[in-house]
Order: C-alpha cells, then structure tokens, then sequence
C-alpha cells in the first residue's frame, strides 16, 4: 500500500478557504441553459439582480443550502468526525447567521469576516445529464482582504485547503498561501471550472509551482490546466510540481499520482447520478480527511470516491444521514 508520510503525526486540523455562498438548485433542460446564457459545466460570475432576473424566468422549485466549494470539503470532513474549519467572509444579515449556525451544527469551526454586502450565492442550474451550470454573485465574498489574513486563520493547521475560484482575488489568494507555510501548512488546491482555469492561467500555473502541494482536477480543468487530453499525460503533467496530483474522471473512478506512481482508483458504485454539485468538493473531503488519518492513499482514494458518488445520488451538496453512515463503514 502507498503512504504518505508529509504530515505530522499530532496535526488533524484541515482549514478551508474560500467564499461563503448560498446555493440555489434548479433542475431545468438545455433551452433554459441557452435563454440564461449559461456555460455548460461552468461558471459565470454575475450581479445579484442576474440570478434574480434568471429565477423569474424559471417555473421549476428551487432547493436553497449553503455552499461553496471549499465550504462543502470541509463539511464533509465534519461530518467525517474530523477536525475542520472555514475562513470567509459573509454578510452581517439573517444569511450570514444561518451560514455560521449551519457550520456549527455540521462541526465544522466558522472563522469569518463581516461585510456590510450581502452573503453571496451561487444559481446552479441542474440538466437532465447531472451537469451543473453555475452563476455566482460574491457578495461579502469578494469584500475578503489580504489584511484580514493571519497566522491565527490556520492556527494548528495539517492542510489548509484552496477552492480555486480564489483566483478572482489575485493579492488576497497569494496573501492566503504565503501565510499558510509560514504556519508550517500543506497546501491543496482544488481547480476551479475549465473556463476560470483558462482565464486565470499564468497566476494558476505560478500558484500550483510555487505554494500548492495537493493539485485535484476534473478532466475538464485538467485539460484546460495542462494543454493535454491523454489521462496519464495529464496526471503526470498535473504532478510534476506538486507532491500528490488527483484526475477526477467521473463515473470511471479517479488516478492520483505521487512519487512517479499513478494509482487507479474505482468509482464506488454504479447508481445513476442526479446531480453533480459538490461532487469534486466532498471526494476532496473524503481524500483529504484519510490524508490527515493517516492511511495509504488508496485507501484516501476509496473515501474520496464513496462521497463523491454519494453525494452524486441526491440534489445539493448535502449528503443524507444514511449515505454518511455507509461512508463512515469504509473508515472503520
């Protein structure tokens, strides 16, 4: 079996960074995709009035839960029975408070930042394939500055993980990753969608050679990441600056690369997904918590892959009781 041995023994922590967003679920077909201009398997960025003026033209029920992409990693640690935290910053009002409830609740730390800005929110638009197309309004979010950084943000911390749409904000992503190693951090980044990637490229590139550790990536990202199409050209590309590099490729399972050795790992079931949302976000949550735990990394592999399917069979990000339960098996 392949270990990795790069994190201290006495650290459990894992420190999420990234924006505190509403999600707001809506199953629709391709023609409302068209209608609303939406990147198929992106993500926009938008004013609040946009996803507005989209949910009035939709006439499908809408499912409204927290979110966010490093917000739903370390959820899942939490609901794991590990020890995670999030840094943010949100709005003052009622959205503000229930974000930081639910966090509570879902034993995960709250470390936020106050913005007179609303708390943001993210309009997912669910197809009949499982693909999400998203529109994102910041709000609070894109208030975060570098000088509301400090060490006391990663206090205790074995890794502190990275949703890449972090990338808006050049000075405050840089400011997140400089002090992170000073606390002696790993750092993981997870790829932001294919078109930010491609947009964000030059800063991606400097960011991963530089600071990151763990690199995770769909095929899309990966693709537009590292310029290649061939799985194992990918992953290798996507490992050659990082300790361990991770291709998620959907219902096939997923390869992790480490020390020149590429490890398949299989899907964990063959159930029909509903809806991909949060699925990269919780496989990151399983890997990432058997990192800290100390198992081989198939192992870390198997956990990421089980909340990631299970997390495929619902809509939203949240997975239910009874798929934690099935999860926490693996563990034992």
């Amino acid at each position: 079996m392949h270990k990795f041995n790069g994190i201290e023994k006495d650290k459990k922590l894992i420190v999420g960074v990234g924006s505190a967003l509403v999600d707001i679920l809506v199953c629709e077909d391709e023609d409302f995709l068209i209608q609303t201009g939406a990147a198929k398997g992106g993500m926009t960025y938008v004013e609040k009035e946009f996803i507005e003026q989209s949910l009035a033209i939709s006439s499908k029920p809408t499912t409204v839960v927290p979110g966010g992409s490093a917000c739903n990693t370390v959820v899942g640690i939490g609901k794991l029975g590990g020890q995670a935290r999030f840094v943010s910053k949100c709005g003052r009002g009622k959205m503000g408070e229930f974000f930081e409830n639910e966090l509570r609740r879902q034993n995960v730390e709250p470390f936020f930042f106050r913005s007179n800005s609303p708390t943001g929110r993210v309009l997912s638009i669910i197809t009949p394939d499982a693909q999400r197309s998203m529109f994102t309004f910041l709000g609070a979010s894109a208030d975060a500055l570098p000088q509301d950084i400090s060490e006391k943000c990663f206090e205790g911390a074995a890794i502190v993980h990275l949703e890449g749409y972090l990338l808006f904000n050049s000075d405050l992503i840089l400011k997140v990753l400089k002090t992170a190693k000073t606390c002696g951090a790993l750092i993981s980044l997870d790829l932001p969608s294919y078109n930010v990637v491609r947009e964000s490229h030059a800063l991606l590139k400097y960011i991963v050679e530089t600071f990151v550790d763990i690199v995770m990536a769909n095929e899309d990202e990966a693709v537009a990441y590292t310029g290649y199409s061939n799985e194992t050209r990918t992953v290798e590309a996507l490992a050659e600056k990082v300790k361990i590099a991770v291709l998620k490729v959907g219902a096939r399972g997923s390869l992790i690369a480490h020390n020149d050795e590429i490890l398949p790992i299989r899907p964990a079931g063959n159930g029909q997904a509903i809806d991909s949302t949060g699925a990269g976000d919780l496989w990151a949550a399983g890997f990432l918590y058997g990192l800290v735990s100390g198992f081989p990394l198939e192992k870390c592999g198997e956990l990421g892959s089980a909340c990631g399917y299970e997390v495929c069979q619902v809509l939203g990000a949240s997975i239910p009781e009874a798929g934690w339960e099935r999860i926490r098996k693996l563990v034992k």
